[in-house]
């Protein structure tokens, strides 16, 4: 496959659909909620996700393509795209311009091509497998800080109380042995600014494929490192993530394995 034709229509649907996103932002959009009152989804969401699926389908007819709005076709061939049409859906709701389009484009469930786009603040993250990871046509790097109480970490919190009662418990030992704690309320974002070095780690747990399929290159074409929370191989089915500078890794894997 033609990975510059891929990039590039990975990138035309993540501009396409961002815009669209941006447009409908502030505007009596419908909200609505999933799994809990805290879930929702709102109709831009689906307009997002419809303009990126038609574009990629159009060219690229017998991939795979697997999307946080209830879209799950895997083919028989061995690539597959993987969508979240507005990852910060919430901030998005709000008025929040914390919120990105990602895409990423996997060869038998690994990534080969990211793309996460932040429209409001005019950010276009782009890796490429064994190629490198550009914000804005700039190539970008983690960050060199080695110890974690110099470190800026990231995480965000499940829809489930009892998730997120244990990552309150992960929270309270980060936060007193790191120099700051920062929710942005989107995975993808979240990722991108540990691959550029606005964090130097991000922890999660309860994830969705969608959520870091394309974070998940951006962190390691950058530099960093991307495991589960004993540093074992990170899949897209682990649910929990944690990822670093490298430098920082082992150091919060310590912190993730204490007890409460």
């Amino acid at each position: 496959m033609d990975l510059e034709a891929l990039k590039g229509s990975a990138v035309e649907a993540a501009l396409a659909a961002g815009k669209a996103a941006q447009q409908g932002q502030g505007t009596a959009m419908r909200v609505h909620t999933k799994s809990s009152a805290i879930d929702l989804v709102t109709e831009y969401d689906q307009k997002a996700q419809d303009i990126i699926v038609q574009l990629l389908k159009k060219r690229y007819p017998g991939h795979g393509f697997l999307s946080e709005e209830n879209l799950d076709e895997r083919g028989k061939e061995p690539y597959l795209w993987v969508i979240d049409p507005i990852d910060g859906t919430t901030n998005f709701a709000h008025g929040s311009p914390i919120f990105a389009v990602s895409i990423s484009l996997l060869h038998h469930l690994s990534p080969m091509i990211g793309v996460v786009y932040a429209p409001c603040m005019n950010e276009l993250f782009i890796a490429v497998r064994e190629k490198g990871v550009w914000l804005n046509d700039k190539p970008i790097r983690v960050s060199k800080h080695a110890k974690l109480e110099q470190s800026v970490l990231g995480t965000g919190f499940s829809y489930s109380q009892a998730l997120i009662e244990k990552n309150l418990s992960h929270f309270g030992r980060f936060i007193r042995r790191s120099r700051a704690i920062r929710r942005l309320g989107s995975a993808a974002l979240d990722m991108c600014w540990v691959a550029m070095g606005r964090f130097d780690g991000y922890w999660e747990l309860d994830l969705k494929p969608w959520d870091v399929a394309a974070g998940w290159l951006m962190v390691e074409q950058a530099g960093g490192r991307v495991s589960d929370f004993r540093g074992g191989p990170f899949a897209l089915k682990a649910g929990s993530l944690l990822c670093s500078n490298g430098l920082i890794h082992d150091q919060m894997m310590t912190v993730l394995c204490e007890e409460a």
